[in-house]
Formats: structure tokens, C-alpha cells, sequence
């Protein structure tokens, strides 16, 4: 198994990543921190994985996606699963205010993650084989104040894995998108992080693992995330609007 990590320093994608070294997988750790992903390297290697490698580069910038890409793939000697983890969840504040900082979460969680799912479709789709699993969110749902345009971009991407895996269902090729509810993750400090719903990165790497074995098109994670957003889908603007959520 070889596995292309876009984001591996993100806590699910780490969680995800231990879950691969412990099958003997080879891994390519790809990111922007050269010093993280070289600890996190080392730690893979110890826990089981064949190999693993970083490649630092900036996935917010979808220039030259293709090429660079195609570089990981070659590093790696050939590519079974691609796990697109990075994001930013942005001020939603400040970017109702500043467009210049809406740009910035459109064009980081949508506009360059869709240039790699892209990519990533036309090369498992050419090798007839291979799973994309890209990580989304429950925001994508329904727009809410507290977070549409974070949302938004969510929701975009959701569109767009599941036209992929569309598009490969009478072919080899698996897409998949999982949606976490909230994780205890560095994106989340700050925040009141007690009750029942938040859950631990590992719950929500296992999920991805099997998806990315399964394909899709969408897991809720945890599951029961699925129910509740199905609540506050159909929920009548009249109610809806009334709720600080």
C-alpha cells in the first residue's frame, strides 16, 4: 500500500497515518513544515511503515498541481490511496468584513483542494485503480452564521468528490468524503470543547482509513453526525433562523 498524505501534519491525518504504518504501508508525508513532517517520518517508521518520506510544498497554491503531483507519485514509486487532510477553518468575522480573508478559505479549502482531487482522479483513473479520500466537514451541510463561508467551501468540495466518485462508478477508481462533526484538533482550540459530540482525531482517522478502503461517496464521523445534520438540513427557516448555532 502506498499512500500519498496531502496535510499529514493535520491531527486526523497524523492518526490516519499510524493507522497505515501499522499495515507495513509506504507513506509520503506532504506538507509545508519540513520539521514536523520529518519528526512525524521518523515516528512512522518506528511504529511499522515501509517507508516514509515528506515532501514539503504549499497545497494552498493550485499552481502546478499536475506537475507536483506527478513528482509525489514518482517519489513514492506509484500511488494506492490519497488522503487530502489540510484546511483552514479561517475568522468568519473578519471574512464577512475583509474579502480579502473570504478569498483566502475559498481558495485554500475549495479552489486548491479541488486542483488536487482533480489531478488525483486523472491519475488513479488512468491506472485504473486507487481510492481519493478527501476530508470535509458537517459546516458544508447548511449555512449558518457562525461559519457559512468556511462552510461554503466545505459544500463545494462535497459537490465535487461526489461527481468524482460519479464519474468512477463503473470503473476501478474509489472517491470518498468524509465529514467530521467537531474534533479536538488544533483548528478547534479555543473553543468550548466539552460534551458528548466533540470527538478525538483517532475516532475520525479509523473512519477514513476504512473509507479509503471502501470509497464513498460520503461517511459522517462519527456516524451519528449523519441524524443530526439531517435534523438541521430540514429544519424550517422559521425555526432555523431563530437558533445560535
Amino acid at each position: 500500500m502506498r499512500v500519498i498524505i496531502l496535510g499529514a501534519t493535520s491531527a486526523i491525518a497524523s492518526a490516519a497515518a499510524r493507522l497505515y504504518a501499522a499495515e507495513g504501508a509506504s507513506l509520503l508525508l506532504v506538507g509545508r513544515d519540513e520539521n514536523r513532517l520529518a519528526q512525524a517520518a521518523a515516528d512512522l517508521k518506528m511504529r511499522g511503515a515501509e517507508t516514509a518520506e515528506v515532501a514539503i510544498s504549499d497545497l494552498g497554491d493550485p499552481a502546478d498541481v499536475e506537475k507536483r503531483l506527478d513528482a509525489f507519485v514518482r517519489q513514492l514509486g506509484g500511488v494506492d490511496h490519497v488522503l487530502l487532510a489540510y484546511g483552514i477553518l479561517g475568522n468568519q468575522g473578519e471574512a464577512e468584513r475583509d474579502l480579502a480573508e473570504a478569498e483566502t478559505i475559498l481558495r485554500v479549502n475549495f479552489n486548491s483542494a479541488a486542483a488536487w482531487c482533480l489531478a488525483t482522479a486523472n491519475v488513479i483513473e488512468k491506472q485504473g485503480r486507487g481510492t481519493l479520500a478527501v476530508i470535509g466537514s458537517v459546516a458544508g451541510d447548511r449555512g449558518r452564521r457562525a461559519n457559512f463561508i468556511y462552510g461554503a467551501s466545505k459544500a463545494g468540495l462535497e459537490a465535487l468528490v461526489v461527481g468524482i466518485a460519479h464519474r468512477f462508478a463503473d470503473k476501478g477508481p474509489r472517491a470518498a468524503l468524509i465529514k467530521p462533526g467537531p474534533t479536538m484538533t488544533p483548528m478547534t482550540e479555543g473553543m468550548n470543547r466539552k460534551g458528548a459530540l466533540w470527538a478525538k482525531p483517532e475516532q475520525v482517522a479509523a473512519i477514513v482509513h476504512a473509507r479509503a478502503y471502501r470509497g464513498g461517496p460520503v461517511a459522517y464521523a462519527p456516524g451519528f453526525w449523519r441524524y443530526i445534520m439531517l435534523i438541521i438540513r430540514n429544519l424550517p427557516s422559521a425555526i432555523f433562523n431563530r437558533m445560535e448555532i
